[in-house]
């Protein structure tokens, strides 16, 4: 597709990357926003989200590395190559990484758990839904092979020799199958946000929702780390995050609140 924006000899500004930080401004508006309303201070917020998007970026490239930790042990001096550098990585790991970030900073700065988490769900999920668009520019994360009516195909040697995508076969456009998914999640986490909800519920309904979709397009992905007791690696940390939004979802949190409508 287009995995450079721009380039002038080897200097070049790579799509994927553009549109991530497109996605975390976009996402810190929202959920600044959101804080404000529910009365939480957003300076401390936006330091927050800004510590979680590097542990978000690290996590990412972390599990990366050890799913294709083949690769990197047969040649070490890969970990610390541009290619390892601009490479999306997987989002759980960073996801994970940025929970632990949070908990300490919270704990450390006195903003409220569950009130905080809430707050930032809309705005992961939109984020994600643009990191997605970067992604199928680029060409990584591929879907596996198949002919139906909306298969896209790659022809970009670019991509290729980014990501490694194949060209000229027609393939589940996986990436973008997760960047509806996670729009339409966000329309609806947002909207949710607005009504009365008890504390730690929108963050439930986010990681349930967002973990089962992933379960299930999963299953259009190409999967170079083969598979374990017939699920992807990703499918598994996804029951697991899906297991700890079941918790916040169902877990009585004493008497719902509803925020204010205005910022």
């Amino acid at each position: 597709m287009l995995p450079k924006l721009f380039h002038a000899g080897s200097f070049y500004l790579p799509t994927y990357g553009v549109l991530v930080a497109l996605g975390f401004l976009i996402g810190l508006t929202i959920t600044v926003r959101l804080a404000r309303r529910s009365g939480l201070n957003g300076e401390l917020v936006t330091n927050l989200a800004v510590y979680c998007a590097l542990a978000g970026l690290l996590g990412a490239k972390v599990l990366m590395i050890l799913f294709d930790w083949r690769i990197f042990m047969s040649d070490p001096g890969q970990i610390f190559s541009l290619s390892t550098l601009q490479a999306a990585g997987v989002f759980q790991g960073g996801l994970v990484l940025a929970f632990v970030t949070a908990f300490f900073y919270m704990r450390h700065t006195g903003l409220p758990w569950l009130q905080t988490l809430d707050a930032f769900a809309p705005g992961i999920a939109i984020g994600h839904a643009i990191g997605r668009i970067g992604c199928f520019a680029a060409g990584c994360c591929w879907g596996r092979e198949c002919t139906l009516p909306w298969a896209v195909t790659f022809h970009n040697p670019e991509a290729y020799a980014l990501t490694g995508v194949p060209l000229e076969q027609p393939l589940h456009p996986s990436q973008l199958y997760e960047m509806f998914t996670e729009a339409a999640l966000f329309g609806f986490l947002y909207w949710r946000f607005g009504r009365e909800h008890a504390p730690g519920k929108i963050m439930g309904l986010y990681l349930v929702l967002s973990s089962a979709a992933r379960f299930l397009i999963e299953f259009t992905r190409f999967h170079e780390q083969g598979l374990y007791f017939g699920l992807s690696l990703t499918q598994w940390i996804a029951v697991a995050v899906a297991g700890a939004g079941a918790i916040l979802l169902f877990a009585p949190r004493g008497v719902p609140r509803t925020v204010a409508r205005t910022a």
